[in-house]
């Protein structure tokens, strides 16, 4: 199957200037800037009201921005109506598919909602059915999938128009591990073949994944970047923590000014620590009778995307606005 849609020349796919959306007095989207190019995954990284699904929506025509503008294979999205829509394959969080319809008959159902004739429909079926695995699965109705079948099946229904962008939000929540995998090893191939990717992830591990990343919080970015390239690039500093007094050692390191980031980590604690104090606290903890070890590791992605989520409220002062 070929994806693209023959828009595999344009420099980026996606481009996504200055997007503001509020809802009430809430600002859900402040300011987002990105681009994806073909052959692109772009993760969107965040915890759950980081404004990742706002900003999916904003991205595919669902909703409006108040400010800001979405081009699309060189062509504004709200001006563009159905012409552009059409290059966009979107799989939302939510349950999408019929349920009471088998697995054939989505897919039909889907590929005449994008008016493709009988013979289009049937070969891209075939091919879709195929690399998702679902062949054999043609007359189960889709509520009596499984959730990682569910999910290939709502992915399969998305690229029957062959899009040049593929949008999706948590594909793999809900998911189990080797689905999970399928799922990851399917967007990868839909990449090589020239399709542009943006996911929606609050998952770190997967967020290692992508080409590039923008980390979401409050509607802003905290940082863009390879993955790679923001870890390598984090200016603070992480150990291991073991302590003959753990709930103590962590409620300690919880009140310290110069920790960004502390959670658990086997049978131990794992510190994110300002660089400019790292020398003090190394000292410190030397010094302290509960700590039986401390030792300097490499961050993480996570501890990277925690520390500066604690340098950017710092820097807000207190400030409430969302």
């Amino acid at each position: 199957m070929t994806v693209g849609g023959g828009v595999t020349d344009l420099e980026h796919m996606l481009d996504a200037r200055d997007l503001h959306r509020s809802f009430g007095d809430v600002r859900a989207v402040d300011g987002v800037t990105f681009e994806v190019g073909s052959s692109e995954l772009y993760g969107l990284i965040g915890p759950d009201g980081a404004g990742k699904t706002t900003t999916l929506r904003l991205v595919t025509g669902l909703l409006a921005p108040d400010e800001g503008e979405v081009r699309v294979a060189g062509q504004v999205v709200e001006a563009g109506a159905r012409e552009v829509r059409e290059k966009i394959g979107y799989m939302p969080q939510q349950y999408s598919l019929y349920g009471d319809l088998s697995v054939d008959e989505n897919l039909e159902f889907f590929g005449r909602l994008f008016g493709l004739d009988a013979a289009a429909r049937r070969e891209r079926r075939d091919r879709l059915l195929a690399i998702t695995r679902l062949q054999a699965f043609g007359d189960r109705r889709a509520e009596q999938l499984s959730g990682g079948m569910y999910k290939k099946l709502a992915l399969a229904c998305a690229l029957l128009h062959q899009p040049g962008l593929l949008v999706l939000d948590e594909p793999s929540n809900g998911v189990d591990p080797v689905s999970r995998r399928e799922l990851w090893d399917l967007l990868y191939e839909f990449v090589e073949e020239g399709m542009a990717v943006v996911l929606a992830t609050p998952n770190m591990d997967e967020a290692a994944r992508c080409h590039r990343v923008g980390m979401l919080h409050d509607g802003r970015f905290l940082a863009e970047g390879t993955p790679a390239a923001l870890v390598e690039e984090f200016p603070h500093h992480a150990y291991a923590i073991e302590s003959s007094q753990r709930d103590e050692t962590e409620e300690v390191l919880f009140r310290r000014d110069d920790v960004l980031a502390l959670s658990p980590e086997a049978h131990g604690l794992r510190v994110v620590v300002r660089e400019s104090a790292a020398a003090g606290f190394e000292r410190w903890a030397d010094a302290d009778d509960a700590i039986t070890r401390i030792e300097p590791i490499d961050p993480t992605f996570e501890d990277v995307f925690l520390g500066l989520l604690a340098t950017r409220e710092e820097h807000a002062g207190g400030d409430d606005d969302e």
